[in-house]
């Protein structure tokens, strides 16, 4: 399979890079490399990006980035635990199930479970 069109590398705008990493790394055990105070990359396994210091916060309305899970109840527990704030409790779709949260830095993702 060609990697040609594929989205290779996602970029994250956070208002404080180190929080963001701290956070994504104890509820996801990514990794990260620190590249300065206003950029650290990170790969989740399969998918690599970055965290790049911005002014605001992503808007609620952008783009959701939507990471998968075995168990969403743990997940949930997590968040909270991490500081997060659920944005928007589990709910049912066609082939899974979902949440919505806000991390400490405000910005939204989405975990997701198949059903």
């Amino acid at each position: 399979m060609s990697v040609e069109n594929r989205i290779d590398y996602i970029e994250i705008p956070t208002t404080d890079p180190a929080r963001s990493r701290d956070f994504l790394g104890a509820l996801f055990g990514w990794s990260f490399k620190d590249w300065g105070t206003d950029y650290i990359s990170f790969s989740d396994g399969r998918l690599a990006g970055g965290l790049r210091r911005a002014s605001e916060p992503a808007p609620a309305s952008g783009v959701l980035i939507v990471i998968y899970s075995d168990d969403l109840e743990r997940d949930v527990r997590r968040v909270k635990e991490l500081g997060a704030t659920i944005s928007q409790d589990i709910f049912s779709f066609p082939g899974g199930r979902r949440f919505h949260f806000v991390d400490p830095v405000s910005t939204e993702y989405a975990i997701w479970a198949a059903a």
